[in-house]
């Protein structure tokens, strides 16, 4: 379908970054949230809870194996990778499955050094590979996290939104068809009095031609650029008398509204705007981190870099969406 919102948006620059490591809290329940593939929203609070030390109250030990602790901490963390159908299941009794689980895992850590699987190459790596995971989810919650709170948040949309101007959407509807003959053949009907709607349902190869083609209100980066270009140019009631040619085929549009955008509440943004928070302030962490180190790039045989090397073009994306 046509809908060519751009979902659909520009998204921001990606960083393959861990997720930040937020410090949980030894709270009893187990049932916590479990991180997403991006990284989480930062905790309310000015500054991290600090985690309580192992083996006190808040944080006992609940098992060992061949003498080594395992603390109610690691179930919490544990519970963090459950998915949500058992993520809510009361601590009584996930208390038990989570506790053989690492039970399981340590007997099977502990069996995998008895046969020096530790000092195999590729496991080293893949060990020091980890911690480094470890530590750069550290670095990225202690630095970034304390700055996208609640109140940071809000301010932010505060700031960005106290003089901005009403943008301007339309309601239009349009006919897709293959080529251009048929689309000038589509204008000429409707030029003499045959109705959009109609012709439509009977022509439009989109899915919401069967609607009349009628695409709700949007906003003029919402499109790719040549559909927004024409059905921003026109007045409520007129159709384009030219086709217009995008990557799906070739579009006879007409506009049925004009109207100011509403102004998007701060419900409707904040996650939006925390996330994109987070990552300009895990692209400043990276910034800064790399301003005190020495880089040097090698190609893929192990040669030096020349300045008239190139890197190979990532390859064309196929959805139909704006990019």
């Amino acid at each position: 379908m046509l809908r060519l919102r751009a979902a659909i948006r520009r998204p921001a620059p990606f960083l393959a970054i861990p997720a930040l490591g937020l410090a949980l809290g030894a709270a009893p329940c187990l049932a916590q949230s479990a991180p997403g593939s991006a990284p989480p929203p930062p905790p309310a609070a000015a500054t991290p809870a600090p985690a309580p030390a192992p083996g006190t109250p808040t944080d006992p030990v609940v098992a060992k194996v061949n003498g080594q602790p395992i603390y109610l901490s690691d179930l919490q963390s544990a519970a963090q990778g459950l998915p949500d159908n058992l993520r809510g299941l009361p601590p009584q009794m996930l208390f038990p499955m989570l506790l053989d689980q690492l039970i399981d895992g340590r007997a099977l850590v502990i069996k995998a050094e008895k046969d020096g699987l530790n000092k195999d190459p590729a496991v080293a790596r893949q060990m020091a590979m980890a911690s480094d995971h470890a530590l750069q989810s550290a670095l990225l919650s202690k630095v970034v996290g304390p700055e996208v709170t609640d109140a940071a948040v809000k301010a932010r949309f505060d700031k960005e939104n106290a003089n901005r101007a009403p943008e301007e959407e339309v309601r239009a509807s349009h006919i897709l068809v293959a080529n251009e003959a048929d689309a000038k053949k589509i204008i000429a009907e409707l030029n003499n009095g045959a109705d959009f709607a109609t012709l439509a349902k009977q022509n439009s190869t989109d899915p919401g031609g069967k609607n009349g083609g009628d695409l709700g209100f949007f906003k003029k980066d919402d499109m790719v650029p040549e559909f927004s270009a024409a059905a921003f140019a026109l007045k409520p009631g007129q159709i384009t008398q030219t086709p217009v040619h995008t990557q799906f085929g070739w579009h006879v549009i007409k506009v049925e509204e004009r109207r100011p955008a509403p102004a998007p509440t701060y419900d409707q943004s904040r996650d939006e705007l925390r996330q994109k928070m987070i990552q300009e302030g895990v692209q400043q962490a990276v910034a800064q981190a790399r301003s005190g180190i020495t880089v040097q790039k090698f190609n893929m045989d192990g040669t030096p870099v020349k300045a008239t090397d190139t890197a190979q073009p990532p390859p064309s994306p196929s959805s139909p969406a704006k990019p």
